[in-house]
């Protein structure tokens, strides 16, 4: 029977992932003190998550997939003959060699998950926006300033005789 390898092309790339996202977590107050990088720190995180999960589950699943062919080793020497060779052993055997998905998966994960991020950071920021927009609306709405028998509002009204004072002829709304 052959051991089971850790594949260190995804077990490398998973626990870097983890440790990255663990380290920004608990910064994470400090790191969105600025509200302006807050969403390129949420993409950060949605990154570093995603690309956690896609590593981490191609390493478990290449692991399973040893340890699988491995429960039909009967006599323990590494090689499969006679009575190990059965329709279930086949099986393992083509889920053990078909992993060219996940020995690639830490380079697809990153192709993903960079056209994900953006959006991601990109979506956020415009939400941010709309947010401020309908905040402001509520905030403007909400102090609508007094008409004068001119029609002119008390603000303008108020610009009007301030402009006057200072020696100026010229009305501001003509």
């Amino acid at each position: 029977m052959k051991e089971i390898e850790i594949p260190y092309h995804l077990a490398i790339p998973a626990i870097v992932g983890l440790c990255s996202l663990i380290i920004i977590l608990f910064n994470f107050k400090h790191l969105v003190k600025n509200n302006k990088r807050k969403w390129f720190w949420i993409s950060i995180i949605a990154f570093l998550i995603f690309y956690s999960i896609i590593v981490g589950s191609a390493l478990y699943e290449d692991l399973y997939c040893q340890w699988d062919l491995n429960r039909y080793d009967l006599n323990k020497d590494g090689f499969f003959g006679g009575k190990e060779i059965t329709a279930f052993q086949e099986a393992a055997m083509e889920r053990m060699i078909n992993d060219v998905g996940r020995n690639f998966s830490f380079i697809t994960g990153t192709i993903f998950l960079f056209t994900i991020s953006p959006a991601i950071y990109f979506c956020g920021l415009a939400l941010d926006k709309m947010l401020n927009l309908i905040q402001l609306e509520k905030t403007s709405n909400n102090k609508l300033p007094q008409q004068n028998s001119r029609g002119f509002t008390a603000r303008l009204f108020h610009k009007q005789t301030r402009f006057r004072s200072k020696g100026h002829d010229i009305d501001p709304l003509s």
